[in-house]
């Protein structure tokens, strides 16, 4: 075995995951923009959500973004055919998820941070009714593109309407980040590299030589 092909390897399977988790497509074009605003509305989308989500659109850079979620849930959610009498908060969140996850994952998005709420929001200002949240999530999106394909899907319609009702508020902004220390690339490029370099110092490392 050759030791170059032990790096050759390495840099094939991180170019690899480079051009499946990188978008590399220019910003939306108008005519992507007016079929997606024209499924928004069969849809029955609000005004309101027409108008951010075209302004979402036409501000498109073409690059990755986080979705920033705060979420408080429902104590008491309604019953919905899916997961019927008794269902908590998170059953119907769960029942959501089950259509999200698949639809993330093979379009390169995916949770980057899920925590528990410790306390009420520690600055709080120009806005009421904001200072209580039970959770708190990051989730990755490759490309603008990528979250509207997910979210104007039929089956995305019918499954949000169990998110919403296993919350009594939420919020969800989309941050395109100036720093991101631990993106996927990054931390692929060092696993990598620490286990190619962990095969090339098993297989070619030199015995010491007996004095």
């Amino acid at each position: 075995m050759k030791r170059s092909y032990i790096w050759i390897t390495g840099f094939v399977l991180y170019g690899l995951f480079f051009s499946w988790y990188t978008s590399f497509e220019e910003p939306m074009t108008e005519k992507e923009i007016s079929v997606v605003l024209e499924r928004a509305k069969s849809l029955g989308r609000s005004e309101q959500n027409l108008a951010t989500l075209e302004n979402f659109m036409r501000t498109d850079t073409g690059n990755d973004f986080i979705m920033v979620n705060l979420l408080d849930m429902n104590e008491s959610p309604p019953e919905l055919p899916a997961t019927g009498p008794g269902a908590s908060a998170s059953d119907l969140i769960a029942h959501y998820m089950e259509h999200m996850y698949p639809a993330q994952f093979k379009r390169a998005c995916h949770p980057v941070f899920f925590g528990q709420s410790v306390s009420n929001a520690l600055d709080l200002s120009g806005i009421e009714g904001a200072a209580h949240w039970d959770q708190g999530a990051l989730f990755r999106y490759r490309s603008r593109r990528d979250v509207i394909e997910i979210a104007t899907n039929p089956a995305f319609n019918e499954r949000h309407d169990y998110k919403m009702a296993a919350l009594t508020k939420t919020i969800a902004v989309p941050v395109e980040p100036l720093l991101h220390p631990g993106d996927a690339r990054v931390l692929m490029a060092l696993l990598l590299f620490s286990i190619s370099s962990l095969i090339d110092m098993l297989i070619f490392r030199r015995p010491i030589e007996s004095r």
